[in-house]
């Protein structure tokens, strides 16, 4: 039987625009060349759950463009019902206008569009769809009141709630005591616990001031420098995973896909240091790819990856 997962979340087109490097105030730089690809953290962690093997359900808005419409087609081709995906009249859909530089970093401005329509009535219209899902899966691209409305519907059922505060924005301590697993990068750890995560150990530190204020299961992404992992309630036992040595191309959606394979490695009831390492192992596949759904691997190829680590 499938995991089941629920996602709440963003949908938007990527404008990437591949450059030598990120261009100073006030200068104009030549780049090397431009794609449109399918983005928005919701879709994007959507999709890499899908890949991993989970039944989706997605609640999301996207506006009546060509834009849109893509988006919705793009979803279905990985086998995610969009019968919960609002298409707003009069509205355009999210977009992301991306640079990315020639060492695979990128710079990212988004334009909310239709995500900003996303409501609580959304969130009613598919409950019983929603509340049949084994975890449900938030970022914060879309309205702070209609994610927080869809955490507090998920816990009255019963759910388990993994949230990635992306992009980062100031979270109450009642908040965080409601997320079973908070996944986040070193910049939204720094912001959400006012310690400066550079490394393993200040990544600890921040662990910690994070379950002091409420978090449970805390799981910080570093890139190259690994993957910090601080089991429920005892940062003290946090432990570092490092990070895969490979040919970095693009590190747009890498966050996003290591999000959607913990979330179904969880929902298999895998523990958590190997569902850890399986989500790592997707992220580390998706930065050797151009864009973000376009690098999001499947389940086959991250087993493959893992299994060669585990044998060395």
């Amino acid at each position: 039987m499938k995991p089941h997962i629920a996602v709440v979340g963003s949908i938007n087109m990527d404008l990437v625009f591949r450059t030598p490097r990120i261009p100073a105030a006030g200068e104009t730089l030549t780049g090397h060349s431009f794609h449109q690809i399918q983005g928005g953290k919701g879709a994007n962690q959507a999709v890499a759950a899908a890949r991993m093997g989970a039944e989706l359900s997605f609640v999301a808005c996207v506006g009546d463009d060509g834009f849109g419409t893509s988006s919705l087609r793009a979803l279905e081709q990985d086998g995610i019902a969009t019968n919960t995906i609002r298409q707003v009249t009069q509205c355009a859909t999210g977009v992301a206008g991306i640079l990315l530089d020639d060492a695979g970093q990128n710079r990212i401005v988004l334009a909310p569009g239709a995500n900003a329509q996303l409501n609580k009535v959304d969130i009613d219209a598919a409950i019983h769809t929603l509340t049949q899902a084994q975890l449900l899966v938030c970022q914060l691209e879309s309205p702070l009141d209609t994610v927080l409305y869809a955490i507090d519907c998920a816990k009255n059922a019963g759910l388990a709630v993994l949230l990635n505060p992306a992009p980062a924005q100031a979270l109450e301590d009642k908040v965080l005591a409601q997320v079973d697993y908070l996944v986040l990068n070193e910049t939204e750890a720094s912001f959400l616990s006012g310690q400066t995560v550079t490394d393993g150990a200040s990544a600890q530190s921040a662990a910690e001031v994070l379950q002091q204020r409420g978090a449970n299961v805390v799981v910080i992404t570093m890139g190259a420098l690994g993957v910090l992992v601080a089991e429920k309630g005892n940062a003290s036992l946090a432990y570092l995973l490092p990070a895969y040595a490979v040919n970095v191309v693009d590190t747009t959606g890498a966050g996003d896909t290591f999000v959607g394979a913990l979330a179904v490695a969880i929902a298999e009831a895998q523990e958590l240091r190997a569902a850890s390492m399986f989500a790592q192992s997707a992220a580390a596949l998706a930065v050797t790819q151009l864009g973000a759904q376009t690098s999001i691997p499947h389940r086959k190829a991250v087993e493959a990856l893992r299994n060669s680590v585990i044998t060395l």
